[in-house]
């Protein structure tokens, strides 16, 4: 009769747990999701590619630089500064148009800033300095930019750059540039 009685319990607790066949499962067992993988012989279908970003230039500089020992002159050609939401996101390339351009340390804010964060918006109409957005608060933060060690332009070398910033109000539809060894750029459109 024990056996019997412990059989019978044995059976509750098993069939409550969900381990007999055909019965559903209990408290604290996870269900998880079966998946089916499926194989195909047929090659996938050729993504759609998204169309090119323009890369019309909205505003250009040629300066004379100096940096790291290198002599050169070197054009500045703005692509874009766009408008996203609360950020503003800024594209260029820089070219060396003569003689050695330090790319490598030439536009951060450090000797040993290998970045493009010494770059900066200025807003005149509200007289606001906006400076290279960060990822964090800390000093460890980094730059929302390009990075450019080891970047030393030859003449007719180029290098394609980009940093983001706090986007100014919506009524300012133009900002000037400020980049170090280049100078500024004045009355660029916002887009």
């Amino acid at each position: 009769m024990r056996k019997t009685i412990a059989l019978a319990v044995a059976a509750v607790a098993l069939a409550g747990c969900g381990a007999l066949p055909g019965r559903q499962a209990g408290g604290g067992e996870e269900k998880q999701p079966q998946t089916i993988a499926e194989t195909t012989t047929e090659p996938p279908a050729p993504a759609e590619q998204a169309p090119p970003q323009e890369t019309r230039v909205i505003a250009s500089h040629e300066a004379e630089v100096y940096g790291a020992g290198n002599r050169g002159k070197a054009r500045v050609d703005i692509t874009a500064l766009k408008r996203q939401g609360r950020t503003l996101s800024l594209n260029w390339t820089i070219t060396a148009l003569d003689g050695k351009v330090n790319v490598h340390n030439g536009l951060g804010t450090a000797t040993l800033d290998y970045t493009v964060s010494g770059v900066s918006l200025i807003d005149p109409v509200n007289a606001k300095r906006y400076r290279v957005a960060r990822n964090g608060t800390d000093e460890n933060a980094k730059c929302v930019c390009s990075g450019t060690q080891g970047q030393f332009l030859d003449k007719g070398d180029a290098s394609t750059l980009y940093a983001v910033f706090a986007a100014p109000p919506a009524d300012v539809t133009k900002i000037n540039i400020e980049m170090p060894m280049i100078g500024v750029l004045t009355d660029v459109p916002i887009s």
